[in-house]
């Protein structure tokens, strides 16, 4: 692995022109000062001032009376000074210092949290940029890229990693992973980000011996309290499990009939003398419930657990009642359990969203979750990470404002997606941006994610990706090996009557698992929202919508809108060149072609295929 340099020790070297760069700094781009003296507290938060704050002073304190993470930046430019609760506090005060940050602020959840897809043999799932910074087969830990990796999130105010995949290999529980483990933790802890493991329901089987998972057997429950001792023993600060149980052919309680309360509480009491979590997930289909409409899965299955949790027990559910699409209403789950805590998973990789190969900001997205889920009713939010190998961390230059837009949020949810934005462009593209190049690519980044809606699957249409990959379009995908509810066709329904889902009184009776105003709005053809038009209502492909085009009208200016954007992006990129140092223009712009052949694939291929149905109606 090609092994990058410590992050915050590189200083820009401007000679001839704008220097290539690629992208390794992230937003982290820092010219070395050392100029500024700090007194008070030692440690990370004064070390990064020394080598780069433009200032004469800086003292940092530690005043316990404060908000742990929380940081109060006070003084003039030349005589600052930091006061915080912990060393923690002074790290995220020391970077918001570097954004031109002062007053007071507090992290608004206590769990924000990465979630690492990375598998044992350094693939990831979902990953699209490269191989596992933590996993490979020698189980050797790249320390440096480790601890740039810690600087980077601890520059944005996350606090927390799950180093493996929730598809988890019982063997990540061994004793030499959890020794792997400890390095890892080592590395991360200065920079006060805590380590998490997802773990497979049936490793008391694979890895204990045992006969049975059941979590309500002795010798289970005795198997995981001595394992849980084994990790905090080697991790005194371990956060705790995320688990993945009965769902997708994963192991869980129901193997044994037991409940996910059951499953969920067996691991809680054995992490409470610790002071762990469990983050238990609800993504759930086809285990219980098989052959209903799957959006409404997860709520029939945990709404009669309401209450039955632990406390340290926390209900970790999708933004969506579906799984990650371009656009989708928010999951009802969040109303249903009014009696048991809950994190909002977020997808930071664009496993629906053209991957790495798109320009795609996702701010707008969880910024519409955030406006139907008030951020109250969270412990936290979590964040499928987009983080790999690839020397730009992300593989799209812009996917890197996904991974730093997800740690803002997390910080504070009342922050714009347009705030987000500018100081992501700012810090990653100066000096040599100008204001009006920031203006174009900041528009083009709030355009995006509507664009990929618009030439994906507007007006509610969803999941019509080729299910092998997720990537392409695949409307008329359907293979009888697999289950229905993958399938393309299952989600579309188009015929020669219309297209959509219906999810009304009259379909699923998806939308009854709504509170009101929500539950009528949602079910009424009439005033149901044309952005979840298809997600609730199979239409008449005649049906007048807002605009006073037919519903078939409608969708072909929609993907051909779709289109228009990033035929327009496309040029934005070409204006700019002059204010973008070459390799990053350059590679953006070999993903950006790409991403408007993609484009025109998705209108072609869905306007073809959803055509056949609805020109067959107007022959009629």
């Amino acid at each position: 692995m090609k092994q990058k340099v410590l992050i915050i020790l590189l200083t820009v070297a401007y000679t001839l022109g704008i220097a290539a760069e690629d992208g390794s700094r992230l937003w982290l781009r820092y010219t070395e000062q050392n100029t500024a003296k700090i007194t008070g507290e030692e440690g990370q938060a004064a070390d990064i001032l020394a080598k780069f704050y433009t200032g004469k002073k800086v003292t940092l304190t530690i005043n316990p009376a404060e908000e742990r993470e929380g940081y109060v930046i006070s003084g003039d430019h030349d005589n600052i000074r930091i006061t915080a609760g912990s060393q923690a506090g002074l790290i995220y005060g020391a970077f918001a210092l570097l954004r031109g940050e002062t007053g007071c602020s507090k992290p608004y959840f206590k769990y924000r949290i990465l979630n690492h897809w990375d598998n044992l043999d350094s693939s990831i799932e979902r990953g699209y940029a490269g191989t596992s910074i933590f996993w490979n087969k020698e189980m050797s830990i790249a320390h440096e890229h480790i601890k740039e990796y810690a600087i980077a999130n601890a520059s944005i105010g996350i606090n927390g990693t799950v180093l493996n995949n929730v598809n988890a290999s019982p063997q990540m529980l061994s004793t030499p992973y959890i020794n792997k483990v400890r390095e890892i933790a080592d590395i991360l802890r200065p920079w006060n980000i805590r380590v998490y493991l997802s773990v497979n329901f049936a490793s008391p089987m694979v890895i204990g011996n045992l006969k049975t998972a059941d979590p309500l057997d002795p010798k289970v429950k005795k198997w995981w309290q001595q394992k849980v001792k084994e990790i905090y023993s080697i991790i005194p600060d371990f956060g705790g499990f995320l688990v993945k149980a009965n769902s997708e052919g994963q192991p869980g309680p129901f193997d044994y009939g037991r409940s996910h309360a059951d499953g969920a509480n067996m691991l809680a009491d054995a992490l409470a003398p610790y002071h762990g979590i469990v983050m238990w997930r609800s993504f759930v289909y086809g285990a219980k419930h098989k052959g209903e409409d799957r959006v409404k899965q997860a709520v029939s299955e945990f709404s009669e657990l309401d209450g039955q949790f632990r406390p340290n027990v926390i209900l970790q559910s999708k933004n969506g009642p579906l799984d990650f699409q371009p656009r989708e209403p928010y999951a009802p789950i969040f109303d249903q359990m009014k009696h048991t805590r809950q994190i909002a998973e977020l997808q930071i990789t664009q496993e629906y969203l053209g991957q790495s190969r798109h320009l795609v900001y996702l701010a707008p997205m969880w910024k519409e979750f955030f406006s139907f889920v008030a951020p109250e009713k969270l412990q936290g939010i979590a964040g499928v990470a987009n983080i790999g190998n690839d020397t730009n961390w992300c593989g799209h230059h812009f996917s890197q404002a996904n991974w730093y837009a997800f740690g803002r949020l997390a910080w504070n949810p009342s922050l714009t997606s347009e705030e987000i934005a500018r100081e992501w462009l700012s810090q990653t593209f100066a000096p040599q941006l100008t204001e009006a190049s920031s203006a174009l690519l900041l528009n083009v980044m709030l355009r995006s994610r509507e664009a990929c809606v618009d030439y994906m699957m507007p007006l509610g249409l969803h999941h019509i990706f080729k299910f092998d990959h997720h990537y392409g379009p695949g409307p008329s995908d359907f293979k009888a090996s697999y289950p229905l509810e993958w399938c393309p066709v299952y989600y579309h329904q188009a015929d020669v009557n219309g297209i959509g889902f219906d999810r009304s009184h009259t379909g699923s009776n998806a939308t009854s698992q709504y509170p009101e105003p929500y539950c009528s709005l949602y079910d009424d053809i009439s005033t149901c929202p044309e952005r979840y038009l298809l997600w609730f209502h199979h239409v008449p492909w005649t049906y007048r919508t807002n605009s006073g085009r037919t519903l078939w009208e409608e969708m072909q200016y929609r993907y051909h809108r779709g289109v228009s954007e990033v035929e327009e992006f496309c040029q934005v990129w070409k204006t700019v060149r002059n204010d973008i140092d070459e390799q990053r223009w350059q590679e953006v712009e070999e993903r950006m072609q790409h991403q408007l052949e993609n484009a025109r694939e998705w209108c072609d291929t869905c306007l073809q295929y959803f055509g056949k149905f609805a020109n067959s109606t107007e022959k009629e």
